[in-house]
């Protein structure tokens, strides 16, 4: 892998086979001929784009599929303009309020170090950016990680509980 930078006669060189109109892969096979180097195509790609040459998406991407006999062209700039698959704003209806699960617990907001074994791990907070990580600290279930008001909370409710099948117990049959 070669380092960020890129000696002048190496941009040049980008350059010319850019002007030529050579896919990316090629140039970087070119460079790498002339001058002994190892760029991958995605090091030419950025170097590229660096250097402003890179043509619009607009203008290099081929259709998705072929026109049929007699049917006009739609021009490839138009295809990719914003908004233009989006439906009208009538029929746009915004979306229903969720409601939340929630229990009427009051966590204790124990800190990571502070957790002891037989603490609910239930966390809190952490949403911001910054924001410290607290945890619920009651007393946990047997066999859980909770508490039982957040036991309750975090297993699926019914009708999702009965598409989901129990564990999965792999065996290993052989080893290799």
């Amino acid at each position: 892998m070669e380092p960020g930078h890129w000696p002048s006669e190496h941009s040049d060189a980008l350059r010319d086979y850019f002007r030529k109109g050579m896919s990316y892969a090629e140039i970087g096979r070119q460079i790498n001929a002339r001058f002994g180097t190892a760029y991958t195509r995605n090091a030419v790609i950025g170097r590229a784009k660096r250097l402003r040459l890179v043509i619009p998406e607009w203008i290099t991407s081929p259709s998705i599929a072929p026109y049929l006999p007699g049917e006009a062209p739609v021009p490839q700039r138009r295809a990719v303009l914003p908004n233009l698959n989006l439906p009208p704003k009538s029929a746009i209806k915004p979306a229903a309020q969720v409601k939340l699960r929630c229990v009427g617990v009051q966590p204790r907001l124990i800190r990571l170090v502070e957790l002891e074994s037989a603490d609910c791990r239930y966390p809190y907070g952490g949403d911001k950016d910054g924001e410290e990580i607290a945890f619920c600290g009651h007393p946990r279930q047997p066999g859980s990680s909770y508490c039982a008001p957040h036991a309750r909370l975090t297993r699926r409710s019914g009708a999702a509980s009965a598409l989901i099948p129990g564990p999965v117990v792999l065996r290993l049959v052989s080893a290799a």
